[in-house]
């Protein structure tokens, strides 16, 4: 029973108990009994009609308790002629009206946030107070590989969304990143992106949030243009030092005839092993200088199965010499594809030569490199599979960077070619383990 009833039937117990006592005592005076009993009955209609306007505003209350919880803020109490119930009601709609407009605002900048997600290039990805992924943008969804089209999952750490083994590595360094700090990575792909972690509070609790920026063009450009000055500069004093020095010493074998012959015979090989040291030294900055003079890739059509026909003719000889088993899977359907042939080939012929050293220095009972040409939905994928298997325990973020090799007496130069290569012709590319013991690169050119 709710307050009003029972007031309600306080009210009139007491007045009816009230009515039939006055019958009882007031029989023998019957005017004085009316009178009573018509005072009493006005006494209880008064006492209804002022219980109903004293519990009037519970009937507000309770409106705007609904509207709250509908969320209707936009509805309006209607107004009261009476002066306290109408301030209470002024009240009410006050307190709307300001929720309207913070929802309003609130809603606005909600959408702002949501265009400003799918818009920006970067990837964010969100976690909810488990750790789990609850908010990824297009760039994220693309990251993750998450099909066009299909709905972003949620629900699920971040390492178990990537769908191949080179974007389980990534996801798994940017699940590992600390709170606070920024690290570049790179992907199986050769792509390289800046990842951060940073934290922000719902409810009072703190959740996390990834921000990965991938280098673009002109950030790629900006670091490229520092490595190609410093390139320069040491190319410019290396040479100058190395010509100087060849002069010298070129003068210098005028005297050995002066010297006696035994002496004479040691002089002259002293002057040869430094002359050759300096064309080492010459010739290993060239090799730098190379990569920073490319020139811009000429695109024309040409049959990628041709450029691996050349480069197997090549090593065949050199690969049986050290008893190097060689496969080759040609797919003569393969069309043809715009790229610069005299480029991509010293690209892969440095790739082979790697695959070569890497057999050569793993060693095993068996040995052997693989290349696997295949036609896909609009490109091409050559694959180079070795069994030397040296990238098992290597960090992808150390692959294709400057002065980092793996091989004994490596100078960390032909993977950098291959990166400059692939970059400026726009195709993607991958080195890594491949999980049966073997190590694969893989380059994936669209047919134009």
């Amino acid at each position: 029973m709710s307050l009003r009833h029972k007031l309600y039937a306080y009210l009139v117990v007491v007045h009816v108990l009230a009515i039939v006592l006055m019958v009882v005592l007031l029989r023998d005076t019957p005017q004085t009994m009316l009178a009573l009993e018509a005072a009493l009955l006005v006494s209880l209609f008064l006492g209804l009609r002022l219980i109903g306007r004293a519990l009037e505003p519970l009937g507000y209350t309770r409106h705007f308790h609904d509207l709250l919880q509908d969320q209707h803020y936009a509805a309006r109490l209607q107004g009261s002629a009476d002066g306290e119930l109408g301030e209470l009601v002024a009240l009410f709609n006050t307190m709307l009206e300001r929720l309207y407009r913070e929802r309003l605002q609130l809603g606005e900048q909600q959408g702002f946030l949501d265009r400003l997600l799918e818009a920006t290039p970067s990837a964010v990805i969100v976690f909810d107070f488990d750790g789990n992924v609850s908010l990824l943008n297009a760039s994220a969804q693309a990251l993750v590989g998450t099909p066009a089209g299909a709905p972003a999952p949620r629900g699920q750490a971040l390492r178990a969304l990537a769908r191949t083994d080179g974007d389980q590595g990534l996801l798994a360094e940017l699940d590992a990143l600390p709170l606070g700090e920024s690290r570049m990575l790179t992907a199986a792909s050769g792509r390289r992106y800046r990842g951060q972690r940073g934290q922000f509070h719902d409810r009072g609790f703190p959740r996390h949030f990834l921000l990965v920026e991938e280098l673009t063009e002109e950030l790629e450009s900006s670091e490229k243009s520092t490595y190609d000055k410093l390139i320069r500069v040491l190319a410019h004093e290396v040479n100058n030092t190395v010509a100087a020095t060849g002069s010298v010493l070129d003068s210098l074998l005028y005297y050995r005839g002066q010297l006696a012959e035994r002496d004479g015979e040691d002089f002259g090989t002293a002057i040869a092993a430094v002359k050759q040291r300096n064309v080492r030294l010459g010739e290993f900055i060239e090799r730098f200088t190379r990569v920073v003079k490319m020139p811009a890739p000429e695109l024309r059509r040409c049959a990628l199965r041709d450029i691996m026909d050349d480069i197997l003719y090549l090593y065949r000889e050199p690969c049986r010499s050290r008893g190097i088993q060689i496969g080759w899977g040609r797919c003569d359907a393969a069309p043809l594809l715009a790229l610069d042939r005299q480029l991509m080939e010293q690209a892969l012929l440095n790739v082979v030569k790697n695959a070569m050293e890497a057999v050569e220095q793993a060693g095993g009972e068996w040995q052997g490199i693989e290349f696997v040409l295949a036609c896909e939905d609009g490109a091409v994928r050559l694959s180079v599979f070795d069994t030397g298997n040296l990238l098992g325990g290597v960090p992808a973020e150390q692959l294709f960077t400057p002065f980092f090799t793996t091989k004994k007496g490596g100078q960390g130069i032909g993977l950098l070619f291959v990166r400059e290569v692939m970059g400026r012709h726009g195709f993607q590319y991958r080195l890594a383990a491949s999980g049966d013991a073997r190590t694969v690169f893989e380059v994936i050119v669209p047919v134009v």
